[in-house]
């Protein structure tokens, strides 16, 4: 009977370290909500304005808190292969002749995109700038 009551503390004691150890790792831990990420802002679209029905050209955009990875959205459309990351400050995205065809107001705005959180949640949600208006005379 001593070696039974042995063996079952044995095995209570081992049940308890382990759900100890699960807890403590944050297995039964909910994730974390994503918190805001840094927010970009445009200062200045060079050039601001181009000609209907002209040629395709490359616009820069200079603000600030522009991450390696933010996108250039044309109208709300993410120019995700066209935006080239030139500094924390500056971008550029090529602008096709077919963007410009009619004359009008375009948005320019810049997306910081967000990050995953892993296991435990936690990333960052995407930023977008306050939007600059681009003039198509």
């Amino acid at each position: 009977m001593k070696t039974f009551l042995n063996r079952m503390t044995f095995k209570t004691y081992s049940l308890a370290a382990l759900i100890a150890l699960t807890l403590g790792c944050g297995y039964g831990s909910k994730n974390n909500p994503p918190v805001a990420g840094t927010m970009p802002a445009i200062s200045e679209l060079s050039p601001n304005s181009a000609t209907a029905g002209g040629a395709a050209f490359m616009l820069t955009v200079n603000g600030s808190n522009f991450a390696s990875t933010a996108v250039v959205n044309w109208n709300g459309t993410a120019q995700t292969a066209n935006t080239a990351y030139v500094s924390g400050n500056q971008l550029t995205v090529a602008v096709p002749a077919s963007a410009i065809e009619t004359a009008g107001t375009v948005q320019v705005t810049v997306t910081n995109p967000g990050t995953s959180g892993g296991v435990y949640g936690g990333g960052t949600l995407a930023e977008t700038s306050q939007p600059m208006n681009f003039t198509i005379n």
